[in-house]
């Protein structure tokens, strides 16, 4: 039995880090630094980055961003998110924990080094109103809508499934809102209502699209090459995220809560239970936040 939780915690380290036994090698380098970075703990973003939810909050993000035919036709031709899916979310991950434990010029590298990436990210979509149109990944406008999309994902999640957030979900969507401007974000939002707004004006607007594409994308995230022992729990875990999303989101997604038969079944209460064993297995304090508070006790920052 001793094996099998070893062998599952190790999958569900490959999973989140891309490294299987070690701590990768950027998590040692948040230690290092001048400043105390954008944020410190007893932030909103700590609060919600470093809490269980986030697993949640980055399948829901994922499943919003394919919506925008403009980010989501960037992924399909440019990403290689069917043959390397754990590399592309290691490399996200990277970047979300480097803005929100770093110090300030990590943040603003790793925020470069994605920005760099994007240049070559250009090419050809239809929009929701079935125009043609050209893209390019550092667009402000699809900037905007995939820094939304996974501002609300994690605000949202967390609201469900997270604990009291320091400062309101205002302070959060203010806090994070420095994570859009490093990365090009002209005028991201500085509160949950300014938020929605920006986001439902995609959808009011008709910009988003459901097609083939979207469908195939969204086959893709239900059932991604996992290890056969992650499944049961990522089958949770999706449920909870398409639980999470507000039904016309949900429709144009063409998902459905689960459900056996007419009854809903407990998808919260699984959710919670799920994400507690995740807890278990990946410890109390991640490797990211104990490299940043050395970085602070070093700066002689005292929480």
């Amino acid at each position: 039995m001793r094996n099998v939780l070893r062998e599952w915690q190790a999958e569900l380290k490959q999973t989140f880090t891309g490294t299987r036994d070690a701590v990768p090698a950027w998590v040692p380098s948040l230690a290092e630094g001048d400043d105390a970075g954008y944020h410190l703990p007893g932030s909103a973003v700590w609060a919600v980055h470093g809490d269980m939810p986030t697993i949640v909050a980055g399948i829901r993000a994922l499943l919003m961003q394919a919506l925008h035919p403009g980010a989501l036709a960037g992924v399909h031709d440019h990403s290689r998110f069917r043959e390397d899916p754990l590399g592309r979310l290691a490399g996200t991950i990277r970047w979300i924990f480097t803005v929100s434990y770093g110090s300030t010029d990590a943040a603003r590298a790793a925020s470069d080094w994605v920005l760099r990436l994007h240049r070559t990210v250009q090419g050809d979509f239809v929009d929701g109103h079935g125009v043609g149109r050209t893209y390019a990944a550092n667009d402000p406008e699809l900037l905007s809508w995939v820094h939304i999309a996974f501002t609300d994902a994690f605000l949202s999640a967390h609201k469900l499934w997270g604990r009291p957030i320091p400062g309101g979900p205002d302070a959060y969507v203010r806090e994070w809102a420095q994570a859009g401007r490093l990365m090009g974000v002209e005028s991201p939002p500085l509160s949950e209502a300014e938020m929605r707004q920006q986001f439902d004006r995609w959808y009011d607007d008709g910009e988003l699209r459901s097609d083939d594409r979207v469908a195939e994308t969204v086959a893709f995230i239900r059932d991604p090459p996992l290890h056969p022992a992650l499944r049961p729990g990522y089958r949770v875990l999706f449920a909870a995220a398409v639980t999470s999303l507000e039904p016309k989101y949900r429709e144009l997604l063409g998902l459905r809560t689960a459900r056996l038969g007419p009854v809903r079944l407990p998808v919260k209460l699984a959710t919670r239970v799920t994400l507690w064993v995740v807890h278990l297995a990946l410890g109390r304090v991640g490797p990211s936040e104990q490299a940043a508070r050395t970085r602070l006790r070093r700066l002689g920052y005292r929480a």
